[in-house]
């Protein structure tokens, strides 16, 4: 006689995990469309303007009676945010450890940028002032969210389906960002259809990008579950709960080595992200159109290469896959050096090698940094995990615009960023991350 299928509890936890883990790309897939429809495409042209509309006859606007250059308001505004991410961070990420309250803390992070971004709906005339208060705050809360929601990652995942996880979320992201994008294009170049101005279009887009993030966060909310904690150290205010994560991170000197190496490649990446549309557009002559036509191939390329770098990552293990994407970015730089301006074709082949490894490296990156935090210590090493993804690529725009003041040349500012992934890739390539894993106090899994 069929008795049925016996269910185990061992299958019960896989079949929760597995929700909790299908929950957890759903954030990728809510945030994201902040990450490229606001400040990578509208955000920064469109306050910039409304700040140019309120300025003085010499340029100027005067945000607490300090001058500032209109056209550095948006700059500036990014710049606060990190300062403010950077001392919120080590914060949230010590409670949420302490308390093993996360979900709370991702809510209210998620709902504040949300919130935020939707607000600027709002941003029209001359309220500049409204709009820098607005992105101060979204961008904050977006990487304080982002951290919480990084620090899931050991506690959804065992270690062998971690770099697929990771892969899966970066994918996620990517999709929605180009879905939106898509969509938030179609407005904006046919706003004059739609019987509404340009203005209105670019409000309605960035708004739409904080409704859409705040619809669709209800999925992992309700399927994340918070953990016991067994930490209980106080929190520790502002620059002190950072010191003392700092000096908890001595101790796993192979943890600091890793981050060093992700902190130099990751400055490499984030660079050639923000100023690769500066290259198109003044060293190569490329048009708006070109130009946004090529972030949304990035975008959409992004999804098959953090896919595919996840199933070479099964092989080859994270770290070899890993620096294979930094060989690549490498290969791809030097092939950007060497593009005839005027020719669209050739800079949508460089955008495409660009969205093949960004996805995959990001996501690599995350998963066997994992590996190597203490248990227990999440979203307190999370914190320092985003701070260096956000709030310390300082070094290759400097390098970049000094480059360019010494020689005149974008083509030999592009080249100058080749040095990051070179050494990003000997300082990872060094890391014994089998022990790094070890001392971590975390299994071995059969392939990093």
């Amino acid at each position: 006689m069929d008795t049925g299928t016996v269910r185990t509890p061992q299958d019960d936890g896989a079949a929760d995990l597995g929700r909790e883990q299908r929950g957890w790309y759903f954030y990728d897939w809510a945030c994201s469309v902040y990450s490229t429809s606001v400040l990578t495409v509208f955000l920064g042209p469109y306050l910039t303007s409304v700040a140019e509309s309120a300025a003085d006859a010499d340029g100027y606007v005067h945000p607490l009676g300090i001058p500032v250059r209109a056209g550095s308001f948006f700059a500036y505004s990014v710049s606060l945010s990190v300062i403010v991410a950077v001392l919120v961070m080590p914060l949230v990420g010590a409670a949420a450890d302490r308390t093993g309250r996360k979900k709370p803390l991702l809510a209210a992070a998620a709902y504040t940028g949300a919130t935020a971004t939707a607000a600027m709906f709002f941003l029209d005339g001359n309220r500049y002032l409204l709009g820098g208060a607005l992105l101060v705050v979204a961008n904050a809360a977006q990487s304080v969210a982002m951290m919480l929601y990084n620090s899931y990652l050991p506690q959804i995942a065992p270690p062998e389906q971690r770099d697929a996880v990771s892969s899966r979320g970066w994918a996620f992201g990517y999709a929605a960002g180009s879905l939106v994008l898509v969509v938030n294009l179609v407005l904006y170049t046919g706003h004059e259809s739609f019987g509404i101005s340009e203005s209105t279009a670019v409000r309605i887009c960035l708004a739409s990008a904080g409704l859409w993030w705040g619809a669709f966060a209800l999925i992992p909310l309700r399927r994340l579950r918070d953990r016991r904690s067994t930490a209980r150290e106080a929190t520790l205010p502002g620059f002190r709960q950072l010191a003392a994560t700092v000096r908890d991170m001595r101790r796993h000197p192979l943890t600091l080595a890793f981050l060093l190496a992700y902190l130099v490649y990751n400055d490499g990446i984030q660079t050639v992200i923000s100023q690769a549309s500066v290259y198109g557009s003044k060293e190569l002559g490329l048009g708006q159109s070109t130009l946004i036509g090529a972030i949304l191939l990035v975008q959409v390329l992004a999804v098959a290469g953090a896919l595919t770098m996840g199933r070479l990552a099964r092989t080859y293990g994270a770290k070899r896959t890993i620096l294979g994407s930094l060989v690549a970015w490498t290969m791809t730089l030097a092939a950007g050096y060497f593009l005839p301006a005027g020719a669209p074709v050739w800079f949508f082949v460089l955008a495409a090698g660009i969205g093949l490894v960004l996805g995959g490296s990001q996501a690599l990156s995350r998963s066997l940094f994992s590996h190597l935090v203490p248990p227990g210590k999440e979203a307190e090493y999370f914190s320092a995990y985003e701070m260096s993804d956000r709030g310390m690529s300082w070094l290759g725009p400097l390098l970049f615009g000094l480059t360019y003041q010494l020689t005149g040349s974008y083509r030999d500012a592009i080249i100058s960023l080749v040095g990051f992934f070179v050494i990003g890739f000997v300082l990872l390539a060094r890391v014994p991350v089998g022990r790094a894993i070890r001392e971590a106090g975390n299994p071995v899994p059969d392939r990093i």
